[in-house]
This record gives structure tokens, C-alpha cells and sequence, in this order.
């Protein structure tokens, strides 16, 4: 918001979303307001800001209450689910400026008040002579700070007559409310008031503009994310690209932590990399590998050697041994040598970093784990998910039990192993069998983990890195596929769709040629995706961009093609994304080519 002419006003065109945990306080909350407005619009004037309600009120205490603002709070007072709360930033100056012009502070009076000691007021702060807003106020209210504020329309409330304003009356339920204010007596119950004209509590009449102005927002006010609660309605109004473009708004470019790499041990040289003083995950990664050789690779990291090195850790963590499961459905588990080694923290700020830095999810943790990181209680395992033969077949033995008889035999038989996960029970019924199952993939997954899931918090606290963690509880739909193993592939059609071709002037021969290309290469691409060529889709992908998936963040620079008449391979710079077709007029030697130069290429990096 900003002064304009005697109002304060929302500045159209400076809508951003802002996604905080519900636990954040006012003070958090404009700091971090204050942040995003600044790394998007440079023009910003100069501060300090203050936090302002939709009634140009500043945001101290939840209003009606002398509670100290919470996210959480206020909108358990405002009482209704709401998919979007609506604040503002206003300028320190502007604001002081609006408290003379348009703000009224709420004033108490005794019946000896008049009409001129008010007007005097108002004077003194500097209004002009235009109908002012009306204030409802009790005598008690003197008490209540700026957040208790209300300030009416003139349509919202009827303005007194002129005529009674002037009379004096003693208090009471009738008595005659002076010009731009109504007086509530001290002495009024709400709970006995006149049934024909009661009069309502400030923070009541404050709900009933407020909640309309929430719900029905102009599209343009600046958004803050509901709790995590409303899962149903979390993802309405943006996509997995805007969160991770919102959470890499913290990241400096100007600054840069160093990586030096060897493709034959990534995840010693990404250790070194995360554990060095120096680092800090909000600065931009350097990365430089080295070949076999130990000679470092020429080119300085522009985005291709960084994507790829995320890639390989990626790729590389999965096999740490602080995970276990099945492929593609990993979870962690306690190593007492990974903890004294605080693996788990890395682990975790090592997935967050990767995500938000422009490259891929891990894509192998088990949903359970996820579901269960992102604030949700219910575990749905299956079976499957044990890696112990001799618990997988005890489990699959309860589950198969026909009858109360069998199940409790089974119990019986296996009443140690399910003591230890506290899951032993007396049966009644065969439907039980389903809670005994569920009840110990949850201990086994969870519980039995839960020294480096919760108690510690280690792995907890490296996946915060960035507010990764924070956003994955609020946009658990959109983020936990990032994490998870996908069953969904890439496409010849989407890589073909991706990488957009830079031709020459219609109609030279040089573009005649440049179409033949384009045409091998989506023949080329679907006998990569029916795997009639050495290569894969990921390994073309990983050639062109250094990435073997698509990263949830989207690709910058957007992926592009051109072409090559002076060399029989392909030739790529993962920094620009950019792959180079050669121009060859055999699809059988083009096709040869292409994979021979993609098989061979060492390391994908910046030419």
C-alpha cells in the first residue's frame, strides 16, 4: 500500500505470493514480505515498512484480542477456511502520513464530550474538511492497541443525524451518537441487548468486513499461503515452477561455494564441497570435475557442470546406507556410523540444495516417507516395502489368515516380532489382521527410525535448507512426486517439444537441409523411446542439458537446437542447453553417429 492523495491504496501490478509456515509472527512475516518485493522489484523505495490489515491497520495483535499476531491465530479467530489471506506493505512514512489523512484512532469519550472538542481533534491531525469515516468505540476500549482498530464506509454504517449528534445524553443503550462516532456504554451487555437494534462487538463488525475482503480478493493483493490443513484447496492458484522459483529467490548470485569433483567418487567430493566453511547454500555452486586423470576440465560452471554434479548425487545418494527399501521406494533407517558422521543432515540438505539450484529430486524415497515428512499421520505401506525375507513372509502370513482361529495362531507364532514393534494384541475378529499389517509397517518404516527422522531432527533439519522442508508441508501434492520414484517417463514427443530448433531464412538451401535434420531427429528420438538405439531419452537429455530428467524448477534457458556442417557428431554446451545437430543425408549414419558421439562424450559439460 501507498499514500495517494488523501487514501491509502494497494499499488496494482505489485501482487506477489508468499508461502509461510502458520506458526510465522508479524515481525517474520514483514521481513519476509519485504524480501520477496525486493528481489522482484528493484524500484522498491527505500524502508522501513510496517504490516498493514486489508483496513490499513498495522498488523501488531490478532484483532479483537491481545494476542501477538500469528498466522495460525488469525485465521482461527477469522474462523472460516480460507485458500488465500490478503496483507500489505506499506511505507513507514506513508503510513504515518495515512494516520493523519485517513486513519482514525479509536477515541473514548464521557457523556460531557461534544461535537467541537472532536472536530478539534481531527483538526489537530492534519484532516481536511471531508466527511470522515465513522469509528465504533466503547469507553473501555482505550485499552485495545492499533490491531483493535475498526474503521467503517460510510455505506457500511449509516452516518448520524446532524441533529441528534449536538444533543447531550447520559449513557445508556439510547444514547445519541455524536458525528463520526457511536458510543458504546461501559455498563451494555452484548449478551442483553435491545433484540431490535443490538449493537455489535468491534471485533465482530471487524470480522464481517474483513472475512468478505479474504475470501473475495482482488487478484492483485499480495498472497499469503493457508496452513497445511487445507490440502484441498493448497495448490488452486499455482504450480510446482512457482515454488521453486520463489524458494531460489534466496539464492545470491553474486557469491559462490566451490565444488571439485570426480566422476569416480561424486559423493566424496560432494561432502568435502557441503561440510567447507565457506558454504552456504543460499550462495550460487561453482562446480569443476576432473577426469580420471586428475586434470581439472576446462570452462568455468555456468549451469551445465552444476546440473549434472546434482544428477550423479542424486543418483550416487541412493545407495548410501542410510536408506533402505526396495529400488524406487527407499526409506531411512538408523546407522549408527552415519550419525556420529551426521550423514542424515547432509542427506537432507543435500536433496533441498539439489531441488532448488535448478536440479533433480532424489526420485527414490518411498511415498510413506514423504506423506510422513510433509505432516501427514496416516502411513499406507504394503509388504513390499520390508526388506527382510523373514518379516516380509510373517507379515504376508498374517495378512493371508482366513479365519480368527489361523489369525491368532499366527499372532501367537510371531508374538516376539510384533511385541518389539508393539503391535501384539488379543484378536476378535479376522478384519484385524489389516491393523496388525498397518500398524507394523508404520513402526518399521517409521517408528523404528524415528532417532534420525524426529528425535534428532537431523535429516529434518538439512531438508530446511532453503525452506524446502516448509514448502513441501504446505504444497505436499505438488512437491512430493519430486521426491518420490516416478513411474512416469520421459517422451520422445516432450523432448521433441522442448528443444526448439534455430533455423535459418526460409527458403535457402542451408534451411532445406536443416529441415531434413529436424526430421531425423524426432525419427531419431523415438527409436530412442522404443529402444531401437545404444542410447536412452535420459541419456540424450543428460548429453544436451546434464540433467537425465526433467527438474521441477523447468529449464533456463529453455533448450534449443542448432546445426552443425562441419562435423559428423553431435556436440552440446549444457550451459545454454543447447545440443548441435550434424547435418548428414543418411538417417542410418545419423543415427550411428548420434549415438556413438553421445556414448562417448566423458562428461556433458560446457564445451
Amino acid at each position: 500500500m501507498v499514500s495517494q492523495q488523501t487514501d491509502l491504496k494497494p499499488l496494482r501490478g505489485k501482487t506477489l505470493p508468499l508461502f509461510i509456515t502458520p506458526e510465522i509472527t508479524a515481525p517474520d512475516l514483514l521481513k519476509q514480505a519485504v524480501e520477496k518485493m525486493r528481489t522482484f522489484n528493484k524500484d522498491l523505495v527505500e524502508g522501513p515498512y510496517v504490516l498493514l490489515y486489508p483496513d490499513c491497520t498495522e498488523v501488531i495483535n490478532v484483532p479483537g484480542t491481545e494476542r501477538p499476531f500469528r498466522l495460525a491465530d488469525y485465521k482461527e479467530e477469522i474462523g472460516k477456511n480460507y485458500n488465500r489471506i490478503s496483507l500489505f506493505i506499506c511505507p513507514e512514512s506513508h503510513f504515518k502520513r495515512g494516520l493523519l489523512i485517513l486513519y482514525f484512532d479509536v477515541f473514548t469519550y464521557t457523556t460531557t464530550n461534544n461535537v467541537s472538542t472532536f472536530s478539534a481533534l481531527i483538526a489537530e491531525d492534519g484532516t481536511s474538511d471531508s466527511d470522515p469515516e465513522i469509528v465504533i468505540t466503547s469507553r473501555s476500549t482505550a485499552e485495545f492497541n492499533q490491531a483493535d482498530t475498526l474503521v467503517f464506509k460510510p455505506q457500511d454504517q449509516s452516518t448520524p443525524n446532524g441533529k441528534h449528534a449536538e444533543k447531550e445524553h447520559a449513557p445508556g443503550p439510547s444514547s445519541i451518537i455524536q458525528p463520526c462516532q457511536i458510543v458504546i456504554s461501559d455498563t451494555e451487555d452484548l449478551d442483553h441487548q435491545n433484540e431490535t437494534n443490538p449493537v455489535m462487538s468491534p471485533y465482530s463488525k471487524y470480522a464481517d468486513l474483513c472475512a468478505p475482503c479474504i475470501e473475495d480478493e482482488d487478484e492483485e493483493l499480495v498472497e499469503v499461503a493457508s496452513p497445511i490443513d487445507d490440502r484441498a484447496l493448497e495448490d488452486v492458484n499455482i504450480n510446482l515452477p512457482d515454488i521453486i522459483a520463489n524458494l531460489s529467490s534466496a539464492i545470491h548470485h553474486g557469491s559462490v561455494s566451490r565444488f571439485n569433483i570426480s566422476r569416480a567418487n561424486v559423493w566424496d567430493g560432494a561432502v568435502r564441497g557441503f561440510r567447507r566453511l565457506s558454504y552456504s547454500e543460499t550462495n550460487d555452486m561453482l562446480v569443476k570435475f576432473t577426469d580420471d586423470s586428475g586434470i581439472l576440465e576446462e570452462g568455468l560452471d555456468a549451469g551445465g557442470p552444476k546440473r549434472e554434479f546434482l544428477s550423479l548425487l542424486m543418483k550416487h545418494m541412493k545407495d548410501r546406507p542410510i536408506f533402505d527399501g526396495p529400488e524406487g521406494r527407499r526409506f531411512l533407517v538408523y546407522n549408527a556410523k552415519a550419525v556420529r558422521e551426521d550423514e542424515y543432515y547432509l542427506a537432507g540438505k543435500m536433496i533441498a540444495v539439489s531441488v532448488v539450484h535448478g536440479g533433480p529430486g532424489p526420485h527414490f524415497l518411498s511415498e510413506e516417507l514423504v506423506h510422513y515428512l510433509a505432516g501427514q499421520t496416516s502411513v499406507k505401506a504394503t509388504v513390499a516395502s520390508v526388506t527382510d525375507d523373514d518379516i516380509g513372509k510373517a507379515l504376508q502370513e498374517i495378512d493371508s489368515a482366513g479365519s480368527v482361529d489361523v489369525l491368532r495362531d499366527c499372532v501367537i507364532k510371531h508374538s516376539t516380532m510384533l511385541q518389539v514393534a508393539g503391535c501384539l494384541r488379543h484378536v476378535s475378529t479376522v478384519e484385524e489382521k489389516k491393523d496388525i499389517v498397518s500398524d507394523y509397517l508404520r513402526w518399521y518404516i517409521i517408528a523404528r527410525n524415528s532417532s534420525v527422522i524426529d528425535r534428532g531432527d537431523r535429516f529434518k533439519e538439512g531438508l530446511s535448507a532453503l525452506n524446502f522442508l516448509s514448502a513441501l508441508q504446505q504444497h505436499p501434492t505438488l512437491l512430493s512426486p519430486v521426491l518420490c520414484h516416478m513411474e512416469k517417463k520421459l517422451t520422445a514427443l516432450e523432448l521433441e517439444r522442448l528443444f526448439k530448433p534455430d533455423f535459418s531464412p526460409s527458403g535457402s538451401n542451408r534451411r532445406r537441409l536443416e529441415s531434413q535434420t529436424v526430421g531425423y531427429w524426432s525419427d531419431y528420438l523415438l527409436d530412442c523411446e522404443e529402444s531401437q538405439t545404444a542410447v536412452s531419452l535420459g541419456d540424450v537429455l543428460m548429453f544436451a542439458t546434464g540433467l537425465t530428467s526433467l527438474p521441477p524448477s523447468g529449464l533456463d534457458p529453455l533448450p534449443s537446437l542448432q546445426f552443425l556442417d562441419d562435423s559428423l557428431f553431435p556436440m552440446a554446451n549444457t550451459c545454454l542447453n543447447l545440443l548441435k545437430l550434424p547435418m548428414i543425408t543418411s538417417y542410418s549414419l545419423f543415427k550411428s553417429n548420434m549415438d556413438f558421439g553421445i556414448q562417448n562424450s566423458p562428461g556433458f559439460g560446457c564445451f
